[in-house]
């Protein structure tokens, strides 16, 4: 099992506290978003963390970790950062957005799933956005479940009444070996067939795609996705607001 962590973005919304780092290297309460991460892995027994870089890549230096960059990260967005380490995608994997915090609980239920696309899904996502100005809920990646209990919605703009989301996947997720393979193989045939400038799933461009939309478009394809349900127990650091509510301390510690 291995962990890659998905930390190219500029984080323009934690500005200034990005002007001279990346968001992942932003501290909480003494301690960096990814020193959190590092730690919630390393409790539930992931040793090998792959660490996908982009802007100020070089300033990430939490130890015991390999790097993998993304030169365009300006140009492009999230699965675009993941696929620069598509040949990590070989075995079973947990990915993270590199601007979250979370419980090593979360963790360890995540890798107790059974499901071959595991998907950590928020149940009380609503009161995280109580009073959060910066983090409208339209940008909440939402998720529908089907009458089997699978995933049939997720990502930004996806579930067009709030109501009817089940909860928001938080950027945290296991693949297993298959599943893994899935995502690799199903991106490098979308590079054959859909133009970089051509609209996919819910993103204006292929080129600036999220994670979500792949695991869409796999879903629409037939793959089925599982949730694995928290109650709270993590935060996004997304905006300066979230940083200082952070500050305040919470249940992801």
């Amino acid at each position: 099992m291995k962990a890659i962590v998905v930390a190219a973005g500029m984080g323009r919304r934690l500005q200034p506290y990005t002007d001279d780092r990346p968001k992942t290297m932003v501290p909480i309460r003494g301690r960096t978003i990814l020193g959190r991460q590092l730690a919630a892995y390393r409790a539930a027994g992931i040793e090998d963390i792959v660490v996908v870089r982009g802007y100020l890549g070089d300033r990430i230096t939490e130890p015991g970790v390999r790097f993998v960059d993304n030169p365009d990260f300006r140009s492009n967005n999230i699965l675009a950062s993941l696929m620069c380490a598509a040949h990590e995608l070989d075995d079973d994997v947990v990915i993270s957005y590199a601007d979250i915090v979370f419980h090593p609980g979360v963790v360890e239920e995540l890798l107790a799933s059974p499901a071959d696309h595991a998907l950590i899904v928020d149940r009380g996502w609503a009161r995280t956005y109580v009073g959060r100005t910066l983090h409208p809920i339209s940008e909440a990646e939402l998720v529908r479940l089907d009458a089997a209990g699978r995933i049939a919605a997720l990502g930004k703009g996806s579930v067009p009444d709030p109501a009817d989301a089940v909860g928001e996947f938080i950027g945290l997720a296991r693949f297993s070996r298959a599943a893994a393979r899935l995502l690799r193989d199903t991106y490098t045939r979308l590079q054959g067939e859909v133009d970089p400038g051509q609209p996919f799933v819910r993103a204006p461009r292929f080129q600036v795609a999220y994670l979500t939309d792949l695991l869409q478009h796999l879903v629409d394809q037939g793959t089925a996705m599982a949730p694995v349900f928290i109650d709270g127990r993590w935060r996004e650091i997304d905006t300066t607001q979230d940083l200082e509510s952070a500050e305040r301390g919470g249940d992801f510690e």
